[in-house]
């Protein structure tokens, strides 16, 4: 191609595809080159003056059976994007316009919601929608459709991406179009399962990139990170999360993140189990017995098997651990990098004994600067009927910046240690149904304060301010109230139901949510009148609830949401999930699932989702024919709660159903499912 352009006018941009061409030029000048039927590239006659300098621009590519794009998009100093016509009837017109927050970095045109034709089963392939997607120089990208006859822009979508720019690079995903986005972090925006998808990628940061395809990579990329240049796959496309798996000795329990570290504390756990110590035991033991089996002849033979069964290493990944039999219990305590999977530090407990809880706390009698990890452990515990010979209190000084683990003390306690929490300078413990606050000694932790009413078993403890919430194994959440004067915890009030909680989060200083083991998550919350300040009362007259009579608290908490899961539920994490996102409440189940609870901010969005929960309850059911709201209801009545999946399910229904819905909410399909992912991407991805 040999295009002449006038003197002192440098060209600034360029957009191509397989049969066009434009170029700007300094001073927003457009010159226009299209392919004829001979291969040759011509100049078209006229060239067009934009109002501002050219930023960016974008060429759609060529639809099959067509001869050349039908729309230019080209983005102006002014903070505009404008769409230029590139049809033979009214060439370089503009046709649309749309304003800008920030200037625009990148462009790119896209074909996304097609289907593939398939020769095998004789479909033919469908067209999909065009969309414009808009990367700005603030990091945030715009995604907004484009009209495929008259040119104009709507449905505007916004999602912030980073603190870099975002660049745009168009790459093709399973034989439709995509778009590789690139601010501080990279991400893929697709379309997957009748929705759009905008997933970041688990990958350090890109520069530049291009769609790559090889015999042994089809839809690859080829891209520069820093001054390397990579060639790239992608993988599990509609996944949200990324996963990096690190294999432990024994079954993890719990962990916890001490502060200012970015290491994680983890108890392992088994049941039936030896320890190494113990196996090397009774590996001796057993080459001993072979060796006095064996006759006079045979002693000689017998030794040496005896030695080759001592030195023979069989690992356990391989060839499955021995079992040791019920009550025999083998634990660590594991100090990791989660980054690189390196273990830093190793404490194995002694045979029987059963790692339970952690916290980490720091104690006003040692000042600022010292960090503890205490962990629970329980002796001889029998899981049915549930018994143990004791517990103890190991009490370790976390040193060298959070990696190392210095042993203090054992402290023995009388029954099950199941929940620990850090709690002003001290440390709360509960031992079996008894709830005590221990601090530090030279020799062991001196027990400092006891409350005898919790009904069965403490199985979790989290504070806020003065208040205490004692999760019971079986009679739901206790709200205990410290006075520090008299040195007494007071019960002051508890739930309504029994409950047999696995797990609770505290949400603010009157509100906590809680699962139980049947998979229901309850959100309680105290009344506005609610009384902590409980004295215990001289006559006796007001404090007969303290003694465990009138069926516990005389103040109790209200329901504010109920909703049946359907899986056991192991724990709750209030959590921002992406950056500059909203704080939502991440639950996580038996069998490994993540879902996300997330709360309503208006009136309205809650009244829409009502409303086509509603009707997705009526228009698509279950595939197995049970009732949905039977299900979410299943021990507790609904309450307050819509079912996202449930309403996630409107893109997948047909055409004609999804108007239908729309209509019945006053909308139009595109609107419902843009409410669906604007509340998707204000809280997850």
């Amino acid at each position: 191609m040999n295009g002449k352009h006038p003197e002192k006018k440098n060209i600034v941009k360029c957009a191509v595809n397989q049969r066009q061409v434009v170029i700007a030029l300094s001073g927003g000048e457009l010159v226009y080159f299209e392919m004829d039927p001979t291969g040759q590239l011509n100049e078209y006659t006229e060239r067009k003056e934009m109002s501002a300098d050219v930023k960016c621009m974008s060429l759609a590519t060529v639809p099959a059976g067509e001869q050349r794009a039908r729309f230019l998009a080209v983005g102006l100093d002014d903070n505009t994007v404008r769409i230029i016509s590139l049809d033979q009837s009214d060439c370089l017109q503009p046709l649309s316009m749309q304003a800008l927050p920030a200037p625009a970095e990148a462009l790119c045109i896209v074909e996304m919601g097609g289907t593939e034709a398939r020769e095998e089963s004789g479909e033919t392939g469908t067209r999909g929608g065009l969309y414009l997607n808009i990367g700005l120089q603030n990091g945030v990208l715009l995604r907004t459709v484009l009209d495929s006859v008259t040119g104009d822009l709507s449905d505007t979508r916004t999602r912030y991406l980073g603190s870099r720019p975002v660049k745009l690079f168009r790459v093709m995903m399973q034989g439709s179009q995509a778009v590789l986005a690139m601010s501080s972090r990279s991400w893929l925006s697709y379309w997957y399962q009748s929705r759009f998808h905008l997933t970041p990628l688990s990958y350090e940061s890109l520069e530049y990139a291009s769609g790559f395809a090889s015999e042994q990579c089809p839809e690859g990329i080829v891209a520069i990170s820093t001054n390397t240049l990579r060639i790239l796959a992608l993988e599990k496309l509609g996944a949200v999360f990324n996963q990096v798996s690190v294999a432990l000795k024994y079954t993890p329990r719990k962990f916890i993140i001490p502060p200012e570290s970015s290491n994680l504390i983890l108890i392992e756990t088994d049941h039936n189990t030896y320890t190494d110590t113990t196996k090397a035991q009774r590996k001796q033991q057993m080459a001993e017995e072979m060796v006095e089996a064996a006759g006079e002849e045979e002693r000689e033979l017998a030794a040496e098997m005896a030695a080759a069964f001592i030195n023979e290493d069989l690992p356990d990944t391989v060839f499955g651990a021995p079992k040791a039999g019920a009550g025999m219990w083998a634990s660590v305590i594991r100090l990791l990098n989660p980054v690189s999977g390196n273990t830093l530090h190793l404490v194995s407990l002694e045979q029987n004994e059963s790692a339970l809880s952690l916290a980490v706390c720091k104690f006003n009698s040692r000042g600022e600067d010292d960090l503890f990890l205490v962990v629970g452990t329980a002796k001889d515990m029998t899981l049915s009927p549930r018994t143990c010979s004791g517990g103890f209190l190991h009490t370790y000084q976390i040193t060298e910046n959070g990696c190392n683990l210095q042993l203090l003390h054992k402290t023995p306690v009388d029954d099950v240690p199941a929940a620990l929490c850090a709690f002003q300078g001290r440390i709360l413990v509960g031992v079996g149904k008894l709830l005590r606050i221990y601090d530090l000694g030279k020799k062991k932790l001196l027990r400092k304060c006891e409350n005898k009413m919790i009904p069965n078993i403490i199985v979790n403890i989290s504070t806020v301010g003065n208040r205490i919430l004692v999760s019971d194994i079986q009679e739901s959440i206790h709200f205990v109230r410290y006075k520090r004067a008299e040195n007494k915890l007071i019960i002051f009030a508890d739930d309504t139901y029994p409950r047999w909680i696995t797990a609770s989060c505290i949400l603010d200083y009157n509100t906590v949510v809680c699962a139980d083991k049947f998979g229901n998550i309850t959100v309680l919350r105290l009344p506005a009148n609610i009384n902590d300040e409980v004295d215990e009362d001289p006559t006796g007259s007001k404090a007969l609830w303290d003694r465990g009579l009138l069926n516990g608290a005389s103040q109790k908490a209200d329901i504010i949401c109920n909703f049946h899961i359907g899986e056991t539920i192991l724990s709750l994490q209030k959590s921002i999930l992406i950056p500059g996102g909203s704080e939502s409440l991440v639950y996580t189940t038996l069998s490994g699932a993540v879902g996300i609870l997330v709360p309503f901010t208006s009136h309205e969005d809650h009244d829409f989702f009502q409303h086509l929960e509603m009707h997705m309850r009526s228009e698509y059911p279950p595939l197995c024919g049970r009732d949905h709201l039977s299900f979410r209801s299943y021990y507790f009545p609904i309450k307050s709660v819509i079912d996202g999946d449930l309403c996630e399910q409107f893109s997948s229904m047909d055409t004609t159903k999804q108007r239908s819905v729309a209509e019945e909410l006053e909308r139009t399909p595109a609107e419902v499912s843009k409410k669906l992912e604007d509340i998707r991407t204000r809280y997850a991805f």
